[in-house]
């Protein structure tokens, strides 16, 4: 099976625990779905931009993903928490339910989406 990059944003454009970047891709049933990409702890990880308690997307503003203390990711229709490495909820209605993660590499400077062919 061959894979196919997309590149999605500039390495650059992802602080620590800063603003996300969104975008758009599709599910296995070709729909589109919102996704981001967030850097946390050096590393950056994509998730579908959808709460796991409710189908809603989680940014307070536009690309605003972390809780205050800049160390959660926050839904901010319902207040659900998420580690950012993992996408488990750890507080709110989902609580052990996962936000679906996106294959992404960081690599040559960019930030890429990673689909199987």
């Amino acid at each position: 099976m061959a894979s196919r990059k997309r590149l999605i944003c500039q390495a650059s454009d992802l602080e620590e625990t800063g603003r996300g970047v969104r975008f758009v891709t599709t599910d296995s049933n070709g729909d589109e779905v919102p996704g981001f990409v967030i850097r946390h702890n050096g590393i950056v990880f994509g998730y579908v931009n959808r709460c796991a308690h409710i189908q809603v997307e989680l940014d307070w503003q536009h690309g605003e993903f972390f809780d205050a203390d800049l160390q959660l990711l926050m839904c901010a229709t319902h207040g659900a928490l998420y580690l950012p490495n993992t996408g488990e909820c750890i507080g709110g209605p989902c609580k052990g339910a996962f936000l679906a993660k996106l294959p992404i590499i960081e690599e040559h400077n960019g930030i890429y989406l990673v689909n199987e062919d």
